[in-house]
C-alpha cells in the first residue's frame, strides 16, 4: 500500500461536487489500505479527504507549518500532524514521505504545489505519479495552457502525455495511481 499525498483547497466557499470527491477520495484510500498526507487543514477539500479517510478507518497524515498552526487552521481531528517551520520544509517532507500525487481542485497554493510537483517530474528529481482529479472539468483551462506552452514552444508536446494522468472520478485516479507504482 502506499502514501499518497493529496493536493487540494483549503477553501471553505466551494461547490458540494468537490466536497464530494474529495470525500470519497479519501474513503477509496483507506478502504484500499493507503496513507493519505495533505496539508492538515480542516476546510475545503482537504478537510473532506481527511474525513473520508478517517470515517473509513484510514490513516492522515498533515504537514503544516507553524504560522498556519497559530492561525488555528489545523484539523483537530488529526492525530498524527507534522509541524514544520514554513512552507518550503513543508513540500519538501510532503514529497519526500509520498510515493504518489493525486492533485484535486483548488486555488493558487494547490496550482503551486501541483506545479512543483510537475517540474520536478519533469527535470527527474522525483518520478513519483501525478493524477489530477478533473472533477466536472475544474482542470480543463489548465490543460489547455499547458497546450498553449507546447505550441508555443515553451514545453515538449510529449510533457502533456507523460508527465501526468487525468482522472474524471475518484476511482479511476486511485486506480491510475495504484496502476503507475
Amino acid at each position: 500500500m502506499a502514501t499518497i499525498l493529496v493536493y487540494g483547497a483549503s477553501s471553505a466557499a466551494i461547490d458540494k461536487k468537490y466536497v464530494d470527491d474529495a470525500r470519497e477520495l479519501g474513503r477509496l484510500m483507506a478502504e484500499r489500505g493507503h496513507q493519505c498526507i495533505n496539508g492538515g487543514g480542516a476546510t475545503g477539500v482537504m478537510g473532506a479527504v481527511t474525513d473520508g479517510a478517517l470515517d473509513a478507518g484510514g490513516r492522515v497524515q498533515g504537514i503544516i507549518p507553524k504560522f498556519m498552526v497559530d492561525n488555528g487552521w489545523c484539523y483537530d481531528r488529526l492525530e498524527d500532524v507534522l509541524i514544520t517551520a514554513d512552507m518550503h520544509q513543508r513540500k519538501s517532507l510532503m514529497a519526500e514521505q509520498s510515493q504518489a500525487v493525486i492533485a484535486l481542485p483548488g486555488g493558487v497554493g494547490t496550482l503551486e504545489e501541483l506545479l512543483e510537483a510537475i517540474t520536478w517530474r519533469q527535470l527527474g528529481i522525483d518520478r513519483k505519479p501525478i493524477v489530477l482529479l478533473n472533477t466536472a472539468g475544474f482542470f480543463d483551462h489548465l490543460l489547455a495552457m499547458f497546450s498553449h506552452c507546447a505550441e508555443e514552444g515553451f514545453m515538449r508536446k510529449s510533457h502533456i502525455q507523460e508527465l501526468w494522468q487525468m482522472a474524471s472520478s475518484p476511482r479511476e485516479a486511485l486506480d491510475m495511481v495504484e496502476r503507475s507504482l
